[in-house]
């Protein structure tokens, strides 16, 4: 891979934005004396060298599982340089050709020395809010939604539902916080618990040390899961298919061993007095290309159709506009995970955006078409990015009526 074209490119493409942004940094440091202009330079060249060794070095750098976090931190905060310097550029590239415009006029324009400092300043901002997000990434947020239905079995109305998704035990490495996350839902003394996939990275032994954290979750009507499109082991190099086929049914037993009934495009009917209710679960089913299709719904819901109300749990939020809404309207509640709001974003009342927005029309919250519904939860983990801007982790707690 580091030989192919497109790799080659990219570090092309990352020496040259070095430079581009080293001309804007000489506009602005041109007023300071000689020798702090010396001081600077030197320092953004040796950054920028670092980086992109680093960048080349890292996949053949091998440590140890409990420092894995520093592997991934350090390669975040290089995309977060390389992000930074980006988004700069592009306040760079109008300034210079707003100067190719008069140019072409025969008028000569001086680089924007304020069009220089926005740029940086903008670039700055973003890679000084990307480093804040490391300090929020078990910071977990409780979202209270209550959800209203004519069909509900009375029996039903008041259910407490905790719902989470996307644990991704791999990237964790602080069992205290973690710890503190499941008390949060614990104190809400829920109901159900439904979980919608990405309980690992990539395999089962992530979990090891956090069974006895995550073994504590129970409710009355009990703790229900599916497999999200890390669980499989799709992203991992396997010495063989049967070594792979083990890693998952390791993690199928995890699921039992935590006291959670792995749901496998199957349903299992919820009873409160003589009321009944669905819960289907399916594995992964995705819309989008580069994710898989093991789900099958069509399995799933044979025989719940009777029922009068019934939830899905499917990991992919894509899975309700390509299936669900057109193919199965008794489906009264999907719970979904997948996007974590990409981990970066902003959100304020009434507003919310992610760049995750342009990949997926439904990315985290409530929506609504006629009378079904979709909850997106923002994932309790992280991955990739150890941390979390703007976008919290998310402990859900549904209450129907």
């Amino acid at each position: 891979m580091r030989n192919s074209p497109f790799w080659k490119v990219l570090a092309g493409f990352m020496f040259l934005l070095d430079i581009y942004f080293f001309l804007s940094l000489q506009v602005v440091s041109a007023p300071v004396a000689p020798v702090v202009r010396i001081i600077i330079y030197s320092l953004y060249w040796a950054v920028s060298v670092s980086a992109i060794v680093l960048f080349w070095a890292l996949p053949y750098i091998h440590i140890r599982h409990q420092t894995r976090l520093s592997k991934t931190t350090i390669f975040s905060i290089m995309a977060g340089l390389f992000f930074a310097k980006l988004v700069a550029s592009l306040f760079f590239l109008g300034d210079d050709v707003y100067r190719m415009v008069h140019w072409a006029r025969g008028e000569a324009v001086s680089k924007s020395f304020g069009m220089a400092w926005t740029g940086i300043i903008a670039g700055g901002s973003l890679f000084g809010i990307l480093l804040y997000g490391f300090t929020n990434k078990y910071r977990y947020q409780v979202k209270r939604i209550k959800l209203t239905y004519d069909n509900l079995p009375a029996g039903f109305a008041g259910l407490k539902i905790v719902h989470i998704s996307d644990i991704h035990s791999g990237s964790f490495t602080n069992k205290h916080a973690v710890m503190k996350g499941v008390q949060k839902i614990l104190d809400e003394e829920p109901d159900l618990i439904l979980f919608t996939g990405d309980m690992v990275n990539n395999v089962a032994d992530e979990m090891k040390d956090y069974m006895d954290v995550f073994n504590k979750l129970s409710a009355p009507l009990g703790v229900y899961s599916t497999l999200g499109n890390h669980d499989y082991g799709d992203y991992v190099r396997w010495a063989s298919a049967e070594a792979k086929e083990a890693n998952l049914d390791r993690l199928k037993q995890v699921h039992h061993a935590l006291g959670w009934r792995l749901l496998m495009n199957e349903h299992i009917v919820l009873e409160k007095g003589t009321d009944k209710i669905a819960l289907i679960g399916i594995e992964n089913w995705s819309a989008k290309a580069r994710f898989p299709k093991y789900g099958n719904l069509k399995k799933a819901y044979e025989g719940a159709e009777s029922h009068p109300f019934k939830i899905l749990l499917s990991h992919d939020p894509s899975h309700w506009r390509a299936e669900v809404l057109s193919d199965y309207p008794g489906i009264d509640l999907m719970l979904a995970g997948h996007t974590h709001g990409m981990q970066f974003g902003l959100e304020i009342p009434g507003f919310k955006w992610s760049p995750v927005q342009y990949v997926y029309k439904e990315w985290a919250g409530l929506y609504e078409k006629a009378d079904q519904k979709l909850y997106i939860n923002r994932g309790f983990g992280f991955i990739g990015y150890p941390g979390r801007s703007g976008i919290l982790p998310e402990i859900t707690v549904l209450e129907l009526s």
